[in-house]
């Protein structure tokens, strides 16, 4: 495969995956740092670091609409709950698996 089709096909994969996370508001960010070790937050983070390792300007602001198809703060007060002990307990025991770009 060329490089070129290589990269259409992982741009459409981000995409579902993104349309796909956007559809699943019930889906809290620390369940998913602590099944996988990930959450919207480091995906909008990963995708700063490629626009900055390929000299595009994104503003914060840009990607994490790209990830979040809003706002953090509308994201915050429609869809963000209050994390529960058991989910702060397991977040703290599982963060040597979370992603680095996640600063825990």
């Amino acid at each position: 495969m060329d490089d070129m089709t290589q990269t259409k096909l992982d741009a459409a994969a981000w995409r579902s995956f993104m349309q796909h996370l956007q559809g699943r508001t019930d889906v809290q960010n620390i369940d998913l740092m602590n099944l996988a070790g990930f959450c919207r937050n480091c995906l909008y983070k990963w995708l700063l670091k490629a626009a900055e390792d390929q000299g595009v300007e994104l503003s914060k602001e840009d990607a994490i609409f790209q990830v979040y198809a809003m706002s953090s703060d509308d994201w915050k007060s429609n869809h963000q709950g209050k994390a529960t002990p058991d989910q702060l307990k397991l977040f703290a025991e599982t963060k040597p698996l979370h992603s680095k770009i996640s600063g825990h």
